[in-house]
């Protein structure tokens, strides 16, 4: 068994080839294109490299790879807990738990002359609303962003000593159903009726003055939170520019109090139901023209939550179910969808919980995310609850 970082050609192409032999067999995962990918190892994508660092290995048994991982770190995120913490994420293996220690070696070997002495997992290098946590129940169609491993997984990290840092659940629901609790409905029209209160969706022509009330909406929202870092206004437009032909502007709402931002939402459709249809990989010509096929023909049906913030004066006003109501119009209007998933609340956070059960949503998946301290002699800390 051999561990290869990957560094040309030949080592990013079976870095790319792994998760196609480990889910040839599973209807439920989604090939990823390959450029999405590569993306977060680009310095001119991803402003994390640039501040701090990135590897990734690959391990073979001589002639196929059996697994894979990144290790990453940047100043934000790693300096936000009582340890130095950097990341690893990526990971796909057999179920093989030579190999894949000899992965988690790898990363804690690197993480630790970069100064870390923690890495959480599996996890993503940027924002954690996309690829974040270890699926370990509830595997039903892999929705875009959103983990998607094999069972055997869990023990591959437990075996090796990660613990689990916190829980994240997922709910699923169909916000037009007749079958959703009537009070919640009558509480959100009424907020959304509110005078003092202002209900408008994003529009990219406008783009400038929603990226700055995100951003004042962002830091007073999680600034408790223990991995709190500040948004770069550079980072949002080029996210924007890239998911263009992905967003919907009237799924991505903002809420005003006498013209103050207090709150945003933000919907993006599933667009997984496409790529399963392209098979992953490169996206090459005809792949693209597919894909703008698809994009435009109301072919998907489900979309994703992925991300609520409320300003903490105004998070028990009723402001999320205005929202709600406002997002239930739309999705009237546009009946091809039928399922949204509200994707991820973290355990530490009950009032969001409340929320989504109140709203009438079901709990249908759980990742966990997983953290492993270098000094194993250090007593474990799960994450705190958001406190009022």
């Amino acid at each position: 068994m051999q561990l290869i970082p990957v560094t040309d050609k030949k080592t990013i192409g079976l870095f790319h080839k792994l998760p196609f032999t480990i889910y040839r067999h599973d209807p439920n995962w989604t090939p990823p294109l390959r450029e999405l990918t590569e993306e977060v190892f680009n310095p001119k994508k991803n402003a994390g490299i640039r501040q701090g660092g990135v590897r990734r290995w690959i391990v073979t048994d001589g002639r196929e790879p059996l697994g894979r991982i990144a290790a990453f770190y940047e100043p934000g995120y790693a300096g936000s807990y009582e340890q130095p913490t950097g990341g690893i994420g990526f990971f796909e293996c057999a179920d093989n738990q030579q190999a894949a220690n000899l992965l988690f070696d790898a990363a804690r070997q690197w993480l630790t002359s970069e100064g870390m002495e923690a890495m959480d997992g599996p996890i993503n290098f940027g924002e954690n609303f996309f690829n974040w946590g270890l699926l370990v129940d509830g595997r039903k169609q892999q929705t875009f962003g959103m983990q998607y491993h094999p069972g055997y997984y869990q023990q591959l990290f437990l075996n090796y000593g990660f613990q689990t840092f916190y829980e994240q659940f997922s709910y699923r629901m169909d916000i037009t159903s007749p079958d959703l609790p009537e009070r919640f409905w009558k509480i959100a029209a009424w907020v959304a009726q509110k005078p003092d209160f202002t209900f408008e969706h994003f529009t990219f022509k406008n783009q400038e003055k929603y990226i700055a009330d995100f951003i004042r909406v962002h830091d007073q929202a999680w600034k408790k939170h223990d991995n709190f870092k500040p948004v770069d206004p550079a980072d949002i437009r080029s996210l924007l520019k890239d998911s263009r032909l992905l967003l919907d502007e009237e799924f991505i709402w903002y809420v005003y109090h006498q013209g103050e931002p207090i709150a945003f939402f933000m919907m993006i459709p599933d667009v997984n139901q496409v790529l399963k249809k392209l098979g992953g990989g490169k996206l090459h010509l005809f792949k693209l023209l597919k894909l703008f096929y698809y994009l435009k023909s109301n072919v998907i049906s489900r979309c994703r939550v992925v991300v609520m913030g409320v300003v903490p004066k105004f998070q028990r006003s009723g402001i999320e179910s205005g929202i709600f109501y406002q997002l239930r119009q739309v999705m009237l209007r546009k009946p091809w969808y039928n399922e949204m998933e509200l994707s991820w609340v973290g355990d530490f956070n009950p009032k969001m919980i409340a929320l989504f059960k109140a709203v009438g949503a079901q709990h249908e998946i759980t990742h966990h995310t997983l953290r492993f301290l270098f000094d194993r002699t250090k007593a474990f800390k799960r994450a705190p609850v958001i406190a009022d």
